[in-house]
């Protein structure tokens, strides 16, 4: 993968012969998986250096994974960060890396781990040329054919051990298969099938989980990448005791990253928790008062709050660090408080909380999408109320484009005698008519 600024297809990409640093040129700020990958920020490369100044003759050059080490530039190459170069492996040979530091930054790396500068013995041939880059393409490039072959031959062997990783030397000597294990695992067979396939020097090499996450990469629950590969390269134990002291759910789901480890970043913000539960009493979980005993539910770390409750009663009751403290103390001396919801300090931190917490991410309802979808749904699913007949007759009456079609014969026949029939009412309403003045009259003579 390459940068997501520039598009470049990763580190030395963009010049073949590794004389313009590839990627963005952002001194390492970039953090992408592709050409700035583990770098460290050079806030001196900005800066006039004096001129009789001597550089640092140390550099530190970067390899695929999280691999680093450091050179001695014996020559004096002028070299920036993300040139490609030839150094001397742990073996014969030559390898091939990227310039990942130089300068006094160096010496401040070699301090931080412990690293001496007169320990440093390997050195620094040169800058690579086409014919190194071009070789080293080309052993990158069978990287991926040569794990799936390696997995297969452990397959066919029936050893329980998964290869994840192939990393190639620069000079296309050698190869480096890291692979994961519950336990030791006997591979002397395995290597001799291997040499006798690839027809290069072999080394197996165990790693962990986590390590295993760090090589192949990913993408977190926090939707970046995984900090393991892209800046973190110290991997420090996390027990479940950090979740509890965060107040974090017990969900091995949860709290378990791409390498099914608990995460790295449960220890990122434990120290400021530790700080702040130095002021909390650890040891009250329930207080007895006259209205009844009330147990602890909730603790707010940071806002110094603790929230109590009574059995069968739903409403929580909050209370200051201060004032746990002195109902504690009463207790201890087998006094009992009255009743926590009637103390002015509750009420006070209560509202202060339901106004803080009123509006956290500045909308009214997280689920306010869903109650509007909710509305509509019921909006569809109400049946609709049958009008009146009245109304129903009249619309018939006025649509004088909508007629039934009649069968042929009904329709002739209404044709013929449509005359007589539309005289028969006029008839018998005259008819009704005259019988009624016939009666009228009858009644007025008699």
């Amino acid at each position: 993968m390459g940068c997501g600024s520039c598009s470049s297809g990763g580190c030395g990409s963009s010049s073949k012969l590794g004389t313009v640093p590839a990627g963005c040129q952002d001194n390492g700020s970039c953090m992408t998986s592709g050409c700035n990958k583990l770098d460290v920020y050079d806030w001196l490369s900005d800066m006039d250096l004096p001129s009789n100044y001597k550089p640092f003759d140390i550099v530190e050059v970067r390899f695929k994974g999280s691999r680093k080490d450091f050179f001695v530039n014996t020559d004096n190459i002028y070299l920036e960060m993300g040139e490609m170069v030839a150094v001397e492996p742990s073996t014969g040979g030559y390898d091939i890396g990227h310039i990942s530091l130089t300068g006094e930054l160096v010496r401040l790396q070699l301090k931080k781990n412990n690293i001496t500068p007169d320990s440093v013995a390997k050195k620094l041939y040169r800058k690579a040329n086409e014919t190194d880059v071009a070789k080293f393409n080309a052993a990158k490039e069978l990287e991926w054919e040569t794990m799936h072959k390696a997995r297969k031959l452990a397959l066919d062997l029936g050893l329980s051990m998964k290869i994840s990783d192939v990393d190639y030397q620069g000079d296309k000597t050698k190869a480096t298969f890291f692979y994961t294990a519950e336990g030791r695992v006997d591979f002397r067979e395995l290597i001799k099938r291997m040499a006798e396939s690839f027809r290069i020097r072999i080394e197996m090499r165990q790693i962990g989980m986590r390590q295993e996450a760090s090589r192949l990469g990913g993408i977190g629950s926090c939707g970046r990448e995984l900090c393991c590969s892209t800046w973190l390269t110290d991997f420090k134990t996390v027990s479940t005791s950090a979740a509890r002291y965060q107040n974090l759910s017990l969900n091995t789901l949860k709290l378990a990253g791409q390498c099914g480890k608990l995460k790295c970043c449960l220890n990122y913000e434990l120290d400021s928790y530790m700080d702040a539960l130095k002021d909390i009493p650890n040891d009250v979980d329930r207080l007895e008062t006259l209205a009844g005993m009330a147990y602890l539910q909730k603790t707010d770390i940071f806002k110094k709050t603790m929230w109590f409750s009574y059995p069968g009663v739903e409403n929580w009751i909050p209370l200051s660090i201060d004032k746990v403290r002195e109902f504690a103390e009463m207790n201890k001396g087998g006094v009992k408080p009255e009743a926590l919801e009637y103390t002015p300090e509750a009420q006070e931190v209560k509202k202060s909380v339901v106004l803080d917490y009123e509006n956290v991410v500045g909308q009214d309802s997280l689920t306010r999408l869903d109650e509007k979808n909710r509305k509509k749904k019921k909006k569809k699913s109400k049946p609709k109320t049958p009008a009146p007949a009245n109304t129903i007759a009249e619309k018939k009456e006025n649509t004088p484009g909508e007629r039934k079609q009649l069968p042929k014969n009904q329709a002739e026949k209404k044709n013929e005698g449509g005359a007589e029939n539309q005289s028969r009412p006029k008839r018998r309403f005259n008819n009704r008519n005259r019988n009624r003045n016939n009666d009228k009259s009858n009644k007025t003579g008699e």
